[in-house]
């Protein structure tokens, strides 16, 4: 237990940092949102092309993961349409819990996989974070269709889908990749920029927590975080065992399944007429949680 605190305790202080910083008006409102914007539409996206754009996504492995990642996705779908009748949970709500049970936030799998299992690590991240985001942001696009107020068109969809940053730095990384990787010229670049993402990634992250939204609770919260943090790694440790994922491969996939939901998630919730309040208390609680359950289920399945 000791060592993998030791090795995601800088992980979890970036995040407490970070919320720190904006709780006490340090550098300035004005500082958080461009930081997130820059991260989210450069520093990140640089990440992930430099990430796959040297990964093996030919060997039989990677294949294998892919897979791994759309059992868990369907799994967890499966579950949160199960407990729907059961919650009695509006349209609305149901998006929210839904986008909270399901999503995952990219930044903090990242940071944790890069902590503990070093550059191997990020590059079967990397592939991981490939499949799980177009994939996811289909999914909850999806369930806003049938679900919420403002449902969105089949145009929305597709705009959504192929203007979204992470999923064009997936897309180029694999072009990439197949191409023959990354100019020897240009790879100092992208490696400046990955190292750039992270903190700056975690600080945002720990400055968009919401400590009043808390007041905000009832089953929707509470089974977001039940699937989450502590189903979602249980399949995702299943789901490894059953089709023979290496020690890497398996640890990797299970650290993003016990990642906190994404704080882009409220926008999305915003957006499309989901139920914001909800949401914001479901990233912060699952955000706080995390620094406790993320070590644990690292200790215990890995």
């Amino acid at each position: 237990m000791l060592s993998v605190v030791t090795v995601l305790w800088p992980v979890f202080a970036l995040l407490l940092t970070g919320a720190g910083m904006r709780r006490f008006g340090f550098p300035g409102d004005g500082f958080w949102l461009p930081a997130e914007r820059l991260t989210y539409y450069f520093l990140f996206p640089a990440l992930l092309i430099h990430s796959l754009s040297q990964a093996s996504l030919s060997g039989q492995e990677s294949l294998v993961l892919m897979l791994a990642v759309l059992l868990l996705l369907s799994a967890g779908t499966l579950v949160c349409y199960a407990l729907r009748r059961f919650l009695q949970l509006e349209s609305a709500a149901f998006t929210s819990f839904y986008q909270g049970s399901m999503r995952f936030n990219t930044f903090v799998a990242l940071a944790v996989s890069s902590a503990q299992f070093g550059s191997a690590g990020i590059a079967l991240a990397a592939v991981v974070a490939a499949v799980m985001i177009p994939v996811l942001n289909l999914l909850c696009v999806l369930v806003f269709a049938h679900n919420a107020d403002r449902q969105p068109t089949f145009g929305g969809v597709l705009k959504t889908l192929l203007t979204n940053p992470l999923i064009l730095a997936s897309v180029l990384g694999v072009i990439i990749n197949l191409a023959g990787g990354l100019p020897e010229m240009m790879r100092p670049f992208f490696v400046l920029l990955s190292q750039m993402a992270l903190p700056l990634g975690l600080l945002s992250v720990g400055a968009a927590l919401n400590l009043s939204a808390l007041r905000r609770s009832g089953r929707g919260m509470l089974f977001a975080i039940v699937i989450k943090l502590l189903i979602f790694p249980l399949f995702a440790a299943l789901i490894a065992l059953l089709l023979g994922l290496s020690t890497l491969a398996a640890g990797v996939f299970i650290t993003f399944a016990t990642i906190p939901t994404a704080t882009s998630a409220y926008i999305l919730a915003r957006q499309l007429g989901g139920d914001a309040s909800l949401m914001a208390a479901i990233i912060t609680a699952q955000t706080l949680l995390s620094m406790l359950t993320i070590p644990f289920w690292l200790m215990l399945l890995l």
